[in-house]
């Protein structure tokens, strides 16, 4: 037996190797293409209101340019070849006439019914050897029949004769399906024959040299290069050690945003002439007498001492920028706008990573500076200017009519308690707001997530003491209440307690249920509800949607150190806004876990909550953690689980007659005092296992 390999030279099998392979690329490509979109930009509600800043245009275009990038073109443009080569193939395969093998019968090949008897066969192939026997068949010239054509026809008609008639013959013909016994085989090879025909063979290795020595080092080299280069928060490595270099323990936002200009990914946005062009104009601009600073750009005098010691350069331009932008600074020239709203989302990104370096060394200056740049970078504020000027139409002169000669900031949140009246007084008039000017600010105002703490308190779950080295759960209870909320309700003290989900219950044990407290402090089990995301930042000036995150991290005030990193908060378990845009006041619960201390001690802490996105929205509040010795949390423990005396016993009515406490039995229905297999106890109230943590904001 031997074997051998054909090509697919009709070329009917190829386009189903080739269908398959493509498929298997292109339906995974598709399907990501076209999936929904997981980021939280693409699906959370945005602020509504009509206002328009001054460029939105530009600041509209370098948003849908970001857009543009995300949809990662390169992806869309291989699944239309893909499902174009796909289309191609299928048209071959359904045109292809197909060419199917031919069994060897011997029957079609005498030319007898299978039903015919072994002597009509005899009969039959004695009629046969007289036309195509050998010695008495003649080549027909007319026909192009040869003698070897008569030969090949004779043998045939002899090996189909003695399948028939012929003992051993036969029993191969059954068998294996031929006369002469197992044939061999061959292995069809789904290409086309003209690949390895003679001389085609250079050009089959050229392609292969193009794929393997090519194509597959350069993508994985860029793969492993651009994984090496870059850091987990998605800045260059290099961008990342300048930041390093420039960490002090005291810096401030000032001295962040100078520290900002040193990342290497503006080189690649500011390359050949965009390097140094302009800058004198900026400078100029910028260094001009301010309305509420000293200068327009929002510098302070060290801040300019520290622009003008940088040597003119990318780092300079940079630096001129992000002051340019960040005091809204008109530069009169598209080119430098446009490079203006440009540079603040990578130096945003930067300002992440910074914050990843702080969180290394714990210093709390540092990390609280991140957070405030990023909220001025996101909102397009100066550092030390008032919160005021995040809302719509506020230039200055609103901002300073309104703060009067005070050294003392508003917050969005103080200026919307005034009463309307006050507020019309002081940010209406000639100069400064119109009365649909006011009223836009007012609805922008009434939609910000401002998140007020409530209730922080630290418990284990389970466990009603907190001892050494337990896993303990920080506990945030909070509500979005917008800036000039009316009629806000009071507080459902049920909704400030945690209710720990029962052992046996996985599911709430995994998250999918939620344990709460009924209107009648009943414990019941809800649902677990999709997650609800903010609406995304009203950021009018910066050049990317950007959805806020809530931070919540521990401190050690004395030491100005940070006791437990910082936990986002991205999204939450109640809705925060009714489908009309009304508030919803529902309580939120933050969660964060951290290892307690090893040393039972009372510990003080500073609660931090920081939004990201807006300022003046954060929060501090001091919290106690209560570590108890193990020895002596057991024997708490035990104490509590001592059963008061029944009101019906002896001890229960000299305990009643004293003013103590009793228990009483449970009234039982009829039905359950008869079944012996029931048991007559009830269920426990699960324990919130809070520590005594009542905290307020600090003032």
């Amino acid at each position: 037996m031997s074997s051998e390999y054909s090509y697919d030279e009709q070329g009917q099998f190829y386009p189903f190797f080739v269908f398959t392979l493509t498929s298997i690329v292109t339906l995974p490509l598709t399907y990501s293409l076209l999936s929904p979109s997981t980021d939280a930009t693409a699906l959370a509600p945005r602020i509504k209101s009509s206002y328009q800043p001054e460029h939105a245009d530009l600041v509209q275009s370098l948003r849908a340019a970001q857009k543009r990038k995300q949809r990662k073109l390169k992806r869309g443009i291989a699944v239309v070849l893909g499902w174009a080569m796909m289309a191609a193939m299928m048209y071959l395969i359904v045109t292809t006439q197909r060419t199917t093998a031919k069994l060897w019968n011997p029957y079609d090949i005498l030319g007898v019914s299978e039903s015919s008897s072994e002597k009509q066969i005899k009969s039959h192939y004695r009629k046969l050897g007289l036309k195509y026997h050998p010695d008495k068949a003649r080549p027909d010239p007319a026909k192009n029949e040869t003698a070897e054509m008569l030969n090949d026809k004779w043998v045939e008609l002899t090996k189909a004769y003695q399948a028939l008639t012929d003992e051993e013959v036969r029993n191969n013909y059954i068998q294996y399906g031929h006369p002469d016994g197992k044939q061999s085989f061959s292995i069809g090879i789904a290409l086309p024959k003209f690949i390895v025909s003679e001389g085609n063979g250079k050009y089959v290795v050229l392609v292969y040299a193009v794929l393997l020595g090519v194509m597959l080092p350069y993508y994985v080299g860029s793969w492993w290069y651009g994984t090496q280069r870059m850091t987990k928060e998605g800045v260059l490595v290099e961008s990342a050690n300048n930041l390093f270099r420039e960490y002090t323990e005291d810096m401030d936002e000032g001295d962040l945003v100078t520290a900002l200009s040193g990342g290497k990914e503006f080189q690649e946005a500011l390359k050949g002439d965009k390097a140094e062009s302009g800058l004198s104009k900026i400078e100029s601009r910028i260094l001009a007498e301010g309305q509420v600073a000293p200068f327009a750009g929002g510098l302070l005098v060290q801040d300019k001492e520290k622009l003008e010691d940088l040597e003119s350069g990318v780092r300079r331009k940079v630096l001129a920028l992000l002051w340019a932008y960040l005091g809204r600074v008109e530069l009169d020239d598209p080119a430098l706008n446009s490079a203006k709203y440009m540079v603040a989302p990578i130096a945003q990104s930067l300002c992440g990573s910074f914050r990843a370096i702080s969180l290394a060394f714990g210093n709390v200056a540092p990390i609280l500076s991140s957070f405030y740049t990023s909220q001025r970078l996101i909102q397009a504020i100066p550092p030390k200017a008032s919160p005021l000027f995040q809302l719509p139409h506020f230039t200055p002169a609103v901002v300073k009519a309104i703060e009067g000669d005070s050294r003392l900031h508003l917050t969005v949140q103080e200026f919307m308690d005034l009463p309307d009246e006050r507020r019309r007084s002081l940010a209406v008039g000639k100069g400064l707001l119109s009365e649909e000017e006011y009223k836009t600010a007012v609805s922008v105002a009434q939609q910000l997530p401002y998140f007020r703490v409530e209730k922080a308190f630290f418990k284990v779950a389970g466990e009603r003491f907190i001892i050494p080295s337990s896993l303990v759960t920080l506990v945030v209870k909070g509500r979005f209440i917008p800036p000039g909320s009316t009629d806000v309700p009071e507080v459902d003290e049920l909704d400030l307690e945690d209710i720990d989900p029962a052992e046996d219950d996985l599911d709430a044990l995994m998250g999918r249920k939620k344990t709460v407290k009924d209107a009648n402090g009943n414990i019941v089990v809800e649902k677990e509800s999709k997650p609800v995301s903010p609406p995304l930042t009203f950021a009018p000036y910066f050049s990317r949607d950007h959805s806020p995150k809530w931070h919540i991290f521990l401190s050690d005030s004395k030491q100005g150190k940070m006791a437990v990193q910082p936990f986002p908060f991205t999204t939450f378990d109640k809705p925060i806004f009714t489908d009309d845009g009304k508030p919803t006041y529902h309580m939120q619960t933050l969660k964060a876990q951290f290892a307690a201390p090893p040393q039972a001690n009372a510990y003080s802490f500073a609660m931090h909550v920081v939004c990201d996105s807006y300022v003046g929205f954060d929060t501090k509040m001091e919290v106690t953690l209560n570590v108890e010795d193990a020895s002596k949390a057991a024997a708490m423990a035990a104490e509590d689980e001592i059963s008061e005396p029944e009101e019906d016993s002896l001890a229960g009515q000299m305990s009643a007659l004293k003013g103590g406490s009793v228990a009483t039995k449970p009234k039982r229905r009829k039905d359950e005092e008869d079944s012996d297999d029931e048991s007559g106890t009830e269920e426990e109230e699960d324990s919130t296992s809070e520590t005594n943590t009542d905290t307020e904001p600090e003032s």
